[in-house]
């Protein structure tokens, strides 16, 4: 009789939805271990910002950094679609869900770390012009709005939110990329894009603005922050 009911409020092999408590749970879990790499960040990069000619360090020191880096700065804006994992799948799928997500951040930081060179002022203001004409693209604006849906895969996930977020990065990357000041704005913004459908009203005067910036920088050689 007890299996009776049983089966009849869960198909078998299903996963019971999870429950409001343990949707706390799995959101503070998810926002203890950004905090937790927001501070591991900022112990590792006391002192190695220098502009735009910051060296990245050896690689295994970066990767490591890197991965820290991008849980702290992505997850609390994942934490959405964290939530709806856990609400479809139950607990046990978030572990995968966030574990391939970093996964994929920690991949693109095999390319940053190939691609990247110490530069000049004026390779860093057209890369922030680049990525101010980049917020205003198509692109932008499909990848921006896959990260506001549910997402069965963290690497699906993380794909749209690399494409999404890439021109934020290369602005924190071109200006100092062991600056903990420019990955704070950066963060901040990539977190309030992660939580809000695109606007017209908002996107638009802060792509001019980044291209302005970028403008700024070729034209007064001079960094900002």
């Amino acid at each position: 009789m007890a299996d009776h009911r049983f089966g009849s409020a869960y198909a078998v092999g299903a996963t019971p939805p999870t429950r409001p408590r343990g949707s706390a749970v799995v959101l503070a879990g998810t926002l203890g271990l950004a905090a937790a790499c927001w501070g591991v960040v900022v112990w590792q990069m006391n002192g190695m910002d220098m502009g735009t000619a910051t060296q990245l360090g050896s690689f295994g020191f970066f990767a490591a950094l890197w991965v820290a880096m991008m849980a702290a700065m992505m997850l609390p804006g994942a934490a959405p679609a964290v939530l709806r994992r856990a609400r479809a799948a139950g607990a046990r799928a978030v572990p995968v869900f966030v574990g391939s997500y970093v996964a994929v951040w920690a991949l693109a930081g095999l390319g940053v770390y190939a691609a990247y060179r110490p530069h000049g002022l004026t390779a860093a203001g057209a890369l922030v012009v680049g990525a101010g004409i980049y917020e205003l693209t198509p692109v932008k604006r499909y990848f921006r709005q896959r990260c506001l849906e549910s997402a069965s895969s963290g690497v699906w996930f993380g794909l749209c939110c690399v494409g999404s977020t890439i021109g934020l990065m290369l602005i924190w990357l071109a200006l100092g990329a062991m600056s903990l000041a420019w990955m704070s704005v950066i963060a901040v913004v990539v977190l309030v894009q992660k939580l809000w459908p695109a606007n017209l009203a908002i996107d638009v005067p802060l792509a001019l603005a980044i291209v302005g910036l970028g403008i700024w920088i070729i034209v007064a050689q001079t960094a900002p922050l």
